[in-house]
């Protein structure tokens, strides 16, 4: 098999799949003279967030606290605090996406909170990986016999197998819309999930057997 002649050849395989959640960020923010009065209307504000995302289970999957903020605004010149700022932001991931605009518009309707994303992605072990690999191993083989029959060949044996590594976009905001009913007060948020592309190849060689070149 050492002497047998060798075919080298890339295989590759893009998908687009549809994601598996949704990641936004909820800020709740506050701002007065006084110190106190700034960290309880934050402490209010964050609390009625929570409710919110309570309510919302099991569409909620998984909610994390990323960045808690409190600091003082001074003049331009000197340290005389003239105010106090506050802030809490909460990364919310989604799986129901049917539930996921009006949650984040009963979120963005609570006072002084800003609503940012979503950002659509797969699962880290998503099958839609295995599959990806898959069908670039698949492509490489196929490229192979090509290569091999071309030359009046046939394939023999897989000499070597090299993952070159998946691709896949950073995460995506998604394209959204507001339209009211007639006879509705709030507003209705329609979301288009954006497809993922995932991408896989492979480098692989493989014996043939002897070439007709005659």
């Amino acid at each position: 098999m050492a002497d047998a002649p060798v075919v080298a050849v890339r295989g590759e395989a893009y998908r687009e799949v549809a994601p598996e959640l949704a990641r936004f960020a909820v800020t709740a923010t506050a701002r007065d003279r006084d110190r106190e009065t700034t960290l309880t209307r934050l402490a209010e504000r964050t609390a009625a967030v929570r409710v919110l995302l309570d309510a919302a289970e099991p569409a909620v999957e998984r909610r994390e606290t990323g960045q808690l903020r409190v600091w003082p605004e001074t003049k331009r010149s000197g340290e005389r605090v003239v105010a106090y700022h506050g802030s809490v932001t909460t990364t919310v991931t989604v799986v129901d996406f049917t539930a996921l605009g009006e949650l984040m518009l009963r979120l963005a309707d609570q006072e002084q909170v800003e609503v940012a994303g979503p950002w659509w992605s797969l699962r880290p072990d998503s099958p839609a990986y295995r599959e990806a690999r898959h069908a670039a191993i698949a492509d490489a083989l196929a490229r192979a016999r090509e290569y091999a029959e071309a030359l009046g060949a046939r394939v023999t044996a897989l000499l070597e197998l090299a993952d070159t590594g998946l691709a896949t976009a950073p995460p995506m905001m998604a394209k959204a819309g507001f339209a009211r009913r007639a006879g509705e007060a709030a507003p209705e948020l329609e979301l288009d999930p954006q497809p993922q592309p995932v991408q896989a190849a492979v480098e692989a060689r493989f014996t043939i057997s002897e070439p007709v070149l005659g």
